[in-house]
């Protein structure tokens, strides 16, 4: 004889809202940012000209996160307050970090690495003395820059500018190629012989902090200068990661109301730039 005993109904889910899966997606899509963010790369935009000719302003970069080791400034604002650094591990000269400006109005700032613990540093007629031994500094062809809106005539200074073979506006710095001990090689500039910057007393950097400098050797508030008006030697937890590549550059003269010129205005030949 068929069993004709009614199975039990289930009771029927209530229905989730749009509302709360749509918070639910938010809340995850923000912590897989947080950890792409804190511990694999992130995004850097250049707003000054201090690390000229390698960057310049409106240049984007991705900073990887992962090459010296975490710390509180590893994660957003640098909350929350971890001590030290886990997994730390010291940059090589010649490396271009971001990293965390001390003081009270501390911000990303990027800079190249000169000097490393137990280095001495000193300046000496605008060329590098490390260990002793002065850095090899050659002149080479000018560094030549359109005027644009993120670089223009007043960023650019009456003595340098200069016009192309077009006639348009550019600016024309003295560059100069820096070999550091190793072999590794980076252009810098050098526009004129500013006492403070091109000759500075010696330094010698003390353990866990290094020696930054600005590739743009007189427009830059560095490791040779105490705060506030430079930012002196940087402790290694506030080093945030290692610049790698450009993902995208614009001059500064696109129109929000003109989408031609986000297209125009970009720099399209500096996408893929490496360090």
């Amino acid at each position: 004889m068929p069993d004709t005993s009614a199975t039990p109904a289930r009771p029927a889910r209530a229905p989730r809202s749009e509302l709360n899966e749509t918070i639910r997606f938010l809340v995850k899509l923000a912590i897989a940012v947080l950890i792409l963010r804190s511990f694999i790369f992130a995004p850097f935009s250049i707003p000054s000209e201090s690390m000229l000719p390698r960057l310049l302003i409106g240049d984007y970069l991705f900073v990887t996160k992962w090459n010296y080791g975490y710390s509180r400034w590893s994660l957003p604002y640098g909350v929350p307050p971890i001590p030290g650094r886990i997994l730390g591990r010291d940059p090589a000269r010649g490396d271009v970090v971001v990293f965390r400006s001390p003081g009270p109005d501390d911000h990303d700032v990027i800079k190249r690495v000169i000097g490393l613990p137990g280095d001495t540093i000193q300046v000496v007629h605008g060329q590098v003395i490390l260990n002793g031994k002065p850095i090899p500094k050659q002149r080479v062809a000018d560094f030549v820059l359109p005027l644009t809106a993120n670089f223009d005539a007043q960023k650019c200074g009456a003595t340098f500018q200069d016009v192309d073979a077009a006639g348009a506006p550019i600016c024309r710095y003295p560059r100069f190629r820096e070999t550091l001990p190793g072999g590794k090689s980076y252009m810098v500039l050098d526009q004129a012989e500013i006492p403070q910057a091109d000759d500075t007393g010696l330094y010698t950097v003390p353990a866990g902090n290094v020696f930054l400098m600005g590739d743009n050797r007189d427009d830059s508030a560095d490791s040779r200068f105490p705060a506030p008006i430079g930012m002196g030697y940087i402790p290694m937890e506030r080093i945030e990661g290692k610049a790698v590549v450009t993902f995208f550059s614009t001059n500064g003269n696109a129109s929000w109301i003109n989408p031609v010129s986000w297209f125009s205005a970009a720099r399209w030949s500096r996408v893929g730039e490496g360090f």
